[in-house]
């Protein structure tokens, strides 16, 4: 699945370059700015974390971010990311439960300069700390059962159906692979 992710994020990267080589004449930057704030929430699709049999809660993220500075034909921004997903397992007379939480600062470069009107497209990267608990049938509980801090990448999208309303999906490692949602823009 990871290599999927990579291959995917690859073939948008160089999609995104060649946006940028077309008539820019016809191009829209009235998206994403300096001073632009989005909240997004969103649920997520094929999670890395817990992938033993059994059953588990959707993965959900709610990210903020703030456009600071202009890089060139883009803009850069920085904010935050929590992300939740609980997974429990019940064996022959036990069970054990995990809650995974994700707490994260992230970075991303939007592209302010491309021919579709109200999209914003983005990659970046973000720092994280994965909060493991973990109870087992037998009153065992353990707060920071296997937590790591850890670096990944993303890129993703956002298609605003109003000024300030969109969706957005969005691939990289977080609380799950893949998130789609809802965006606030003000």
């Amino acid at each position: 699945m990871k290599k999927q992710i990579l291959l995917l994020s690859i073939c948008i990267l160089i999609s995104l370059t060649s946006l940028q080589a077309q008539d820019k004449s016809k191009v829209s930057s009235d998206v994403y700015a300096i001073g632009t704030n989005v909240v997004s929430a969103g649920i997520g699709l094929g999670s890395s974390l817990a992938g033993y049999s059994g059953s588990g809660s959707p993965a959900i993220s709610l990210q903020y971010e703030r456009g600071l500075w202009q890089a060139g034909p883009g803009v850069i921004s920085l904010g935050a990311y929590l992300g939740f997903k609980t997974y429990k397992y019940n064996g022959d007379g036990y069970s054990w439960k995990w809650g995974y939480t994700i707490i994260g600062v992230r970075g991303a470069y939007h592209l302010t300069q491309i021919k579709v009107k109200n999209l914003d497209l983005y990659g970046g990267a973000m720092l994280a700390y994965n909060n493991v608990h973990f109870t087992d049938s037998q009153g065992s509980s353990t707060k920071s059962y296997g937590s790591t801090t850890g670096f990944s990448i993303f890129v993703g999208g956002r298609y605003y159906f109003t000024q300030n309303i969109g969706a957005f999906l969005e691939l990289g490692y977080g609380v799950a692979n893949a998130n789609i949602g809802l965006s606030l823009k003000f």
